[in-house]
């Protein structure tokens, strides 16, 4: 399962065609294409409202949450067709576009992803390890393109860390700050750009004084960075505070206690002209009010451990939670 769509981090430039047409196969999801690969989403519960398109990053998490807020919003009145599109770099126009009406987002990584698009690649930081300072940074750089975002809960998924129980037991390992004192040195399983990134090699070494004897090229949380840990062959990996396959090798998170990471709270993010009525924000509060990062991380193991669709999964927590009135 790739995270990269929503990683803060740079991913891949696309060249012009190639993004052309990923957007086009992925705005299909319009014409019912997508629709059928996240298990259905355009049922209308209530008529007389109109109609909106959910969009979703290819990822699980984006998947499942695209699927809630559909159905939130076909409670409320709205008819909802769900389309997938992999990457940032073409949903976040379309959503400005219209072309999608509701994305779940994270606020630090579109914070960011915004801020470098108006300001270039190199421009300041925006986000921080402060949630109302960063959703205020978004807002600021949302609202001229036409974007409403609103307001966050205490979801949250970001970089984290992770090492074995057993390396976290014979240390006495519960933090990344206890890492630190315990002096023990570790090859850390990441993206090859780890070493440049400031909220990884050089934001440990330097927040936490951990001792990283070097990068074991592997893709974050990738199912091949956990064996190499479980292995031996490194003793740390970068993945996310919502991972939901770290039990099967014996993984745990190091707690990130000095903030290090940015605050990437999970937000439905809509676009003004479209789906800034208030009955929207009512709606989709609905979920933000309840969503925990540990109810992130149960449904996205539902979906790859236990195989899952995203839609079931999704309809069983709206009934868990009691968030539909129909």
């Amino acid at each position: 399962m790739s995270r990269s769509p929503r990683r803060a981090w740079p991913t891949r430039a696309l060249s012009a065609a190639a993004a052309a047409t990923a957007l086009a196969a992925g705005l299909a999801g319009c014409a019912g294409d997508s629709l059928e690969k996240s298990g259905g989403g355009g049922n209308s519960a209530k008529p007389g409202q109109g109609s909106l398109v959910v969009g979703s990053a290819s990822f699980t998490e984006s998947r499942v949450l695209a699927e809630i807020y559909a159905a939130l919003l076909r409670d409320a009145g709205y008819s909802t067709k769900i389309t997938t599109v992999d990457a940032r770099e073409l949903y976040e126009p379309a959503l400005e576009k219209g072309d999608i009406d509701v994305v779940p987002e994270y606020a630090a990584t579109l914070a960011e992803f915004l801020n470098r698009k108006q300001n270039g690649k190199d421009a300041p930081a925006v986000a921080s390890a402060d949630a109302e300072a960063t959703v205020k940074a978004l807002r600021k750089l949302a609202e001229p393109r036409g974007l409403k975002v609103l307001d966050p809960g205490r979801a949250v998924d970001q970089n984290a860390f992770a090492v074995t129980r057993e390396f976290a037991e014979k240390h006495q390992l519960k933090t990344l700050s206890d890492l630190g004192k315990s002096q023990q040195k570790v090859k850390l399983a990441a993206g090859d750009e780890c070493p440049q990134r400031p909220f990884c090699q050089p934001g440990l070494e330097k927040t936490y004084g951990i001792g990283i004897t070097g990068i074991a090229p592997l893709e974050v949380g990738s199912t091949q960075a956990k064996q190499a840990v479980k292995d031996g062959k490194a003793q740390m990996l970068l993945t996310t505070t919502t991972d939901a396959t770290l039990e099967q090798f014996d993984l745990v998170l190091l707690k990130d206690d000095k903030n290090l990471q940015n605050s990437d709270n999970v937000l439905p993010v809509v676009n003004a002209k479209k789906a800034g009525a208030q009955n929207v924000t009512d709606a989709l509060a609905k979920l933000t009010r309840v969503l925990t990062t540990a109810d992130l991380t149960e449904l996205n193991k539902k979906v790859d451990t236990e195989r899952l669709k995203p839609a079931d999964v999704a309809a069983r927590y709206l009934k868990d939670k009691r968030l539909l009135t129909n």
